[in-house]
């Protein structure tokens, strides 16, 4: 038998003051996106904002529906949307945000596995991996220099 460790690496920052006027601007837009949630029967909102190469941001939030599971992330709403209306320009950041109960204080906030697997999806089809940056309820921001760090198996590898 053989044992192999994985080893995940990120960054943390104690707030988002200590982030580039960029990344500031990225968490406000997912923040914005986070307003337009539809989320009656979770009461769990999440924004997202994806910034493209050539500077658009395009956002997401979770929109459900009582015939669960048709509603869709935010991570995905964004990324889909990104893929759809601007094709072939490369995502290079991803802020995420979420305020709900079923994110305690302590808490990491943390994209679910269908929003791993396509942003590792959209990491293999531009060929370039993005930055993600997760804003806990805490303050603290969390950034991955790509999806290898908190998707280390993806479907398909």
């Amino acid at each position: 038998m053989k044992q192999i460790n994985h080893i995940i690496s990120y960054s943390v920052f104690e707030n988002e003051a200590e982030l580039s006027e960029v990344d500031i601007s990225l968490f406000k837009s997912a923040k914005s996106a986070m307003a337009k949630a539809y989320a009656p029967y979770s009461k769990f909102s999440v924004g997202a904002a994806v910034l493209l190469e050539d500077g658009t941001v395009v956002l997401g939030s979770n929109q459900e529906n009582i015939a669960y599971p048709s509603g869709l992330c935010s991570e995905r709403t964004a990324l889909f949307a990104a893929g759809s209306n601007y094709p072939g320009i490369k995502v290079i950041k991803m802020a995420i945000v979420a305020n709900g109960d079923l994110l305690p204080k302590t808490a990491v906030l943390s994209p679910c596995g269908a929003c791993r697997q396509v942003m590792a999806e959209t990491t293999s089809r531009q060929q370039v991996p993005f930055e993600i940056m997760l804003l806990n309820p805490d303050g603290t921001v969390m950034v991955f220099d790509g999806i290898q760090d908190l998707l280390p198996f993806v479907f398909g590898s």
